[in-house]
């Protein structure tokens, strides 16, 4: 089955990799990190005895988040001039059930192939928490073709380069390689699709390397082991209440049976979406495709187990104090739906306007930072954030780090203050239109991305979405009006279903 979709002069919903606005990509506090942020790992020869020691600082997760919501859809002061389509993706579905988008990019000779895999550590067996991310790195092991690292070899020598990264709802593969080198990663792509070939031998080191990463990314880190206190806290019963990397204890119990049993449940082609975006036709791209990877078979699929969140009747706190805390900052966190999972009362439309809600709130001229930053400065930074790409639930933030010698419960009672403001007086008009138009400014650049359309239509085929969400999302954010605006901060701010979190220096005399 092959189709060509054209958008609507609004396209590409680039939120529906990153979710986030702009100003609230850009405005995370420093040493804060985001709840739905994929672990990712490189494996370069060269680097892969500094592996344990990898720790991706924020700000460079950050930025990464803002070159992809950068092309979050197409600004409307370009609609007029551009044609009714903006990536006009080409979609086919190979018969062993593998689907495909192509998305032409010429504006360099150079591709980018991502492989997403619809399952992740929320899709983990109870008790193997941190075996989605344990296969990740296994994948780079080797098959009889290919010798442990020498995918990545491989691809350094051609002058490529290439990556993973788990999340909750998906697991994803990508390389980015001159054009003519995509039959070349294609091959070796397919190939460790049913190829894998893992011994204790190199399968039990590797646990030990990713016990060494949590232990510089959370262990060593304050603000990460808030988060991960906060996340476990907000999710009461949802398996996103457990981290992505998997708690220590459960890690170390891992084996390489359990790595094999994972990947032969879930690593199939009826079970994977193959984005090619770059300097490529899509004929020549689905013709190395059904090449590659046609022969793969499939295989029966379990169903995604994923269990509702009960009813939370209290508001809940956690704190951390450290002397390794260089900034306090507070954060309140409220359970939201996401563009896959509805909360209560919330319909098609509220995703669209926690969105633009998000927006009014963030940014130099939201809001949280006119108020709290400007205004009353008690804070060197404020802001709000909402992500509404998941395979089930999300989450809608609000956060804050206060200035110097300002106690971040003093920052909180503000940020407390300002949402009952804005629930009880509402919004008005020009707030929610000048929203609006820096969602869909931020998408300026849409059609100099190679990677980041790659990422767009990847997230939203793993975690429910089709190619045309992604296409119309501009188009859903211009139709969002102040009243759903109102009516989805009263659904999703809820005092029973936050959770408060503080972090501050601890003296060290």
């Amino acid at each position: 089955m092959r189709r060509t979709v054209s958008a609507a002069p609004s396209s590409l919903g680039m939120d529906a990799f990153a979710g986030h606005p702009l100003t609230a990509a850009v405005a995370v506090p420093s040493g804060q990190r985001c709840l739905n942020l994929p672990y990712r790992r490189h494996y370069s020869r060269r680097r892969l005895a500094l592996m344990s020691l990898l720790n991706i600082p924020s700000s460079s997760l950050r930025r990464l988040r803002v070159v992809i919501v950068l092309i979050a859809g197409l600004a409307s002061a370009q609609a007029a001039s551009v044609a009714a389509e903006v990536f006009n993706p080409t979609v086919h579905t190979l018969d062993n059930g593998l689907e495909i988008v192509v998305i032409p990019n010429h504006r360099a000779p150079i591709v980018t192939q991502m492989l997403w895999y619809k399952v992740g550590a929320a899709d983990e067996p109870l008790g193997k928490s941190g075996i989605a991310h344990y296969l990740e790195h296994l994948m780079f092991k080797g098959t009889d073709k290919v010798g442990p690292f020498e995918f990545s070899q491989m691809i350094e020598r051609h002058g490529g380069r290439d990556n993973a990264m788990t999340s909750w709802d998906f697991t994803a593969y990508h390389q980015t390689v001159a054009r003519e080198q995509l039959e070349m990663v294609m091959e070796l792509e397919a190939d460790r699709m049913v190829n894998l070939r893992l011994s204790d031998e190199l399968a039990l080191p590797e646990r030990d390397v990713i016990l060494e990463e949590r232990l510089s990314r959370v262990d060593n880190d304050p603000a990460a082991q808030l988060g991960e206190m906060a996340s476990a806290a907000l999710f009461l019963h949802h398996p996103y209440g457990i981290p992505i990397i998997g708690w220590e204890h459960e890690i170390r119990q891992l084996t390489t049976a359990d790595a094999l049993d994972f990947y032969e449940t879930w690593y199939r082609p009826n079970n994977a979406v193959l984005v090619v975006a770059g300097d490529v036709e899509p004929e020549e791209v689905i013709r190395l495709a059904e090449k590659h990877y046609g022969s793969l078979a499939p295989a029966a699929l379990p169903e995604r187990q994923r269990v509702e969140e009960p009813r939370q009747w209290a508001p809940r706190r956690v704190e951390l104090s450290s002397p390794r805390v260089g900034q306090a900052s507070v954060s309140i966190r409220y359970l939201a739906p996401s563009y896959n999972r509805s909360l209560d009362e919330s319909g098609p439309e509220t995703p669209y306007a926690l969105q633009v809600g998000s927006e009014l709130l963030s940014g130099a001229t939201g809001r949280l930072y006119r108020r709290l930053v400007v205004e009353e400065k008690i804070a060197a930074s404020a802001g709000a954030s909402y992500s509404p790409t998941a395979y089930d639930y999300s989450t809608f933030s609000f956060w804050g780090s206060p200035r110097p010698g300002v106690e971040p419960e003093e920052v909180e009672a503000a940020i407390l203050a300002e949402i009952e403001v804005l629930l009880e007086e509402g919004i008005e008009a020009r707030e929610v239109e000048r929203a609006k138009q820096r969602l869909l400014d931020s998408a300026v650049f849409a059609r100099d991305s190679v990677a980041g359309p790659a990422y767009a239509f990847g997230m939203a085929l793993t975690t429910g979405g089709t190619v045309e969400d992604v296409e119309n999302w501009p188009e859903r954010v211009r139709e969002v009006t102040v009243e759903e605006v109102e009516a989805a901060l009263h659904l999703v701010i809820r005092n029973e279903r936050s959770v408060t979190s503080l972090l501050r220096p601890e003296p060290t005399s």
